[in-house]
Parts: structure tokens; sequence; C-alpha cells
């Protein structure tokens, strides 16, 4: 089975490509296509949804926001990076007015999408830091846009992963005004009910997705090469990444508490609908599937 997997084209992605790269999706019977969305995980629920692909790689609160929220044509089915995402918070590099986390109460918030882990993480630092002024939003679908907005000053600040940040800390582009961790495991994996009706189909792509885990983990300095060369980073700040992630034991599982553990934390951030409930958002791999038809 020929499957479009969406992801999104950072660090993170790597443990995928050396899989590919060392043939573990076609040992396991798989042709696998990997389509890039630069514009986040907001994106690969709307081509989901579209049906441009059948699964995907993102952020766990993307994906569950979006399941909680709409009738949508996917499940949750495994864990990609069980450590949290670090989120930089971030202001033009000249902005001499914004210098700090709590001065944003009620700003304008640059996103890539509506629906993304940029636009969710918001509603998460305005719910821990107990302000009561909204935020006004600007969508503007890419990194170079958000960074581009925050000079010209149609945002105040925006939101994205901190090492894909640093180099434009470090060149002056865009300043840190702090950070904030997702209290949650940050990446899922995904699939839609096509893939779902072929049980082997999705495990046999965790199989992989685990494989090419144990190759990054044994191979860490393939992994950085691959990483500088590919993503434009700097050594020593794919090194640092290195010290703070944790990618999962097994991709073929997600636990139903860290669902239910993001459920509620995102009720207090946004507003879910009362009934949601966790366990007809996942799919488990390891009990049989039957007669799933695109619904919750």
């Amino acid at each position: 089975m020929r499957l479009i997997v969406g992801f999104v084209p950072e660090h993170f992605s790597t443990p995928l490509f050396l899989a590919e790269r060392q043939g573990f999706f076609l040992k396991n019977g798989l042709e696998v296509s990997f389509k890039a969305f630069p514009s986040g995980s907001g994106h690969l629920i709307q081509s989901l949804q579209e049906g441009s692909i059948n699964m995907a790689v993102g952020l766990t609160e993307a994906f569950v926001k979006a399941a909680a929220s709409d009738d949508v044509c996917y499940k949750l089915i495994g864990t990609y990076v069980k450590s949290p995402l670090r989120w930089a918070v971030s202001t033009g590099g000249k902005r001499q007015e914004i210098n700090s986390v709590n001065e944003l109460e009620g700003k304008v918030c640059g996103v890539s999408r509506i629906g993304s882990g940029s636009d969710i993480m918001s509603k998460v630092l305005k719910e821990e830091k107990h302000w009561t002024k909204d935020f006004q939003y600007e969508v503007l679908d890419s990194f170079g846009n958000l960074r581009q907005a925050v000079n010209n000053k149609m945002a105040d600040f925006f939101m994205w992963e901190h090492f894909t940040s640093k180099r434009y800390f470090d060149n002056g582009e865009i300043k840190s005004v702090g950070d904030i961790y997702t209290p949650w495991p940050s990446w899922v994996i995904v699939a839609d009910g096509v893939v779902l009706k072929y049980e082997t189909v999705a495990l046999a792509f965790c199989k992989s997705v685990n494989e090419g885990i144990e190759y990054f983990k044994n191979n860490t300095e393939e992994a950085i090469r691959y990483i500088v060369s590919h993503f434009d980073y700097e050594e020593a700040t794919v090194r640092a990444w290195l010290d703070t992630v944790e990618f999962s034991d097994d991709a073929s599982r997600i636990d139903p508490e860290i669902v239910s553990k993001t459920l509620a934390i995102l009720k207090q951030a946004i507003t879910l609908p009362e009934n949601c409930d966790q366990t007809c958002y996942i799919q488990d791999l390891h009990s049989p599937i039957i007669n799933y038809d695109h619904q919750k």
C-alpha cells in the first residue's frame, strides 16, 4: 500500500528520513511518500480532511484539539516524541518596547493557522498567566512570515519551537522574550480511515518508525550531520537539542491518559465540547479494528 505521510520539516523529522534512507519502510512492505508542511500541524489536519495525505506526524495539542472539536477523518495511533516541546516566545529583533512575556497581555499574536500549535499554545500561555485580556490574532502561514510580522509590527509576538528559532535569535532578526513547555508529550502519529482499515499497514509504518528511531539513537553523529545539512542548524544547536529530546520507545502505542490530560488542560484554555471522550480519538493498533467509519 502506498502511504502519503505529512510531516513538519524540522529536526524532529530526522528519524523518519533515516528510516527511509535505510530502507526500513520498503523492508516492511510499504511504499511511503513524505509531504512537507512547513506551516505546521494546522495545515496537516486540513490536508488529512481534504484527503491529500493519509497519515501525519505532528503536534499533540493540534491533533487532540481538532479531534475534540470537529468530525475528523483520523485517529491518533501512536506517540512519536514523548518529551515536551519547548516553545520560544519571540518578538522583533529591534522591538525595544517588548522585553518580557509579562508585557504581552492583550497584544497581537501571530499564528501559522487557527488550530495550529502556535495558536493553541498562545491560549495555554494566557491561561498559565491568568490574563483576562484576549490576544488579537494575525494568521500568517509560515515561520518566515511570522518573523517578518513581528519586525514590521503587524504582530507583537509569535510562538515557535525554540531550537528552530535559535539561529534567528543569534543573528538578531528576532528576540526571545521567554519560553513555555507543553504539559504533554509533544508529537503523535495519526492515520485516516483508509489506513486504519488495514491494521497491518499502520503497524508496519510504526515498526519502521521504531527502527528509524533506534538507528537515530545508535548513529548520533550521522543524525547531527543530516540535521546540519538539511535544516541549516548550527552543530552546537543540534547537540543542545539532542540533550532535551526523547523519542518514543514504541511509536505504535499512545497512552489514553496522556490524551485525557491534554484534553483537560486544553479545556481550561479553549472552548471544547463538554462530552469530550479521549477513547473516541484513539485507535489501539494492538486490538482488532472493526468498522472504522471515518467518524468519532
